[in-house]
């Protein structure tokens, strides 16, 4: 099964490591790469031509990268689209309370499939890799709590007095919409069955690497305490600055089924099969 809606990838400064690419090409799965236009040659050299999609401008930042992709995605006529990070190397299956990596991308049209059932999702999307420590009890997804780094977006979506959602905050702009959206009534699903092992802040040169010191740390979380006093606050943790989001303020919004949903009844595996790979 290959994804049904598409894939984007903004990156910038990776043309060496590519990470989200090559997971996604040993998947099989179709993907573009959204790039600056300085940045074409080098790309080019790594990755087919027909997969990149240039930017008409440069140098304004992550979340103006992202509107650019929602008014393209929303252009080109399509009801949902996906963004990734450009620095996930993997995913992985929540089985018994083990992290199993994956061989295939099915868990991209699973969600897609989940997702589509409900009228009400404005954001679903994958855990961390590292919120699903081993032996860790977890439900399959959590409803109404931050999607990140992935996440499948709806291009119709609209904010309450009809204009439509896009990112905002130049840092933070994942955490923003997601509280954006749920203070609308809507949902988001993270799936835990399905995670993402992504590369940790900071340990990949390129894309906001060299914004993330300890002064931007502070700064960058402290934008959206400003944005969301209600629900947000700064805390120290793990010797820097954090932000926390108290997620359970949005504890009463609740999936809506589709009208006529059919639900065929058993389990789908959808051809998944665990196997001893030796190494």
């Amino acid at each position: 099964m290959r994804n049904k809606y598409p894939i984007y990838i903004p990156s910038k400064g990776r043309p060496e490591s590519r990470l989200t690419m090559l997971m996604f090409d040993r998947y099989g799965l179709d993907y573009f790469v959204v790039i600056e236009d300085q940045e074409y040659d080098d790309y080019a050299k790594v990755i087919d031509e027909q997969k990149l999609i240039v930017l008409p401008f440069r140098d304004k930042g992550l979340t103006q990268t992202r509107n650019w992709i929602w008014d393209y995605a929303e252009n080109s006529g399509v009801e949902k689209f996906w963004t990734f990070d450009d620095n996930i190397s993997d995913i992985y299956m929540l089985h018994n309370n083990l992290n199993i990596k994956m061989d295939t991308g099915i868990a991209v049209p699973i969600i897609e499939k989940f997702a589509d059932r409900y009228e009400n999702v404005s954001i679903a999307g994958m855990n961390y890799y590292m919120f699903t420590p081993r032996r860790a009890k977890k439900p399959p997804y959590t409803v109404n709590t931050r999607v990140y780094s992935n996440m499948l977006l709806n291009t119709k979506d609209k904010n309450p007095d009809g204009t439509p959602f896009r990112n905002q905050l130049f840092y933070n702009d994942d955490t923003d919409l997601n509280i954006r959206v749920l203070k609308k009534g809507s949902c988001t699903i993270q799936f835990n069955i399905f995670n993402i092992l992504k590369a940790t802040t900071m340990t990949v040169k390129g894309g906001l690497t060299e914004s993330y010191n300890e002064h931007g740390r502070k700064r960058n979380s402290q934008m959206l305490v400003d944005a969301h006093p209600d629900v947000a606050e700064l805390v120290w943790k793990y010797g820097r600055w954090h932000h926390s989001v108290n997620y359970r303020a949005f504890k009463k919004n609740r999936l809506i089924k589709k009208p006529n949903l059919n639900i065929p009844q058993g389990v789908n595996n959808y051809g998944l099969v665990l196997k001893n790979k030796k190494t």
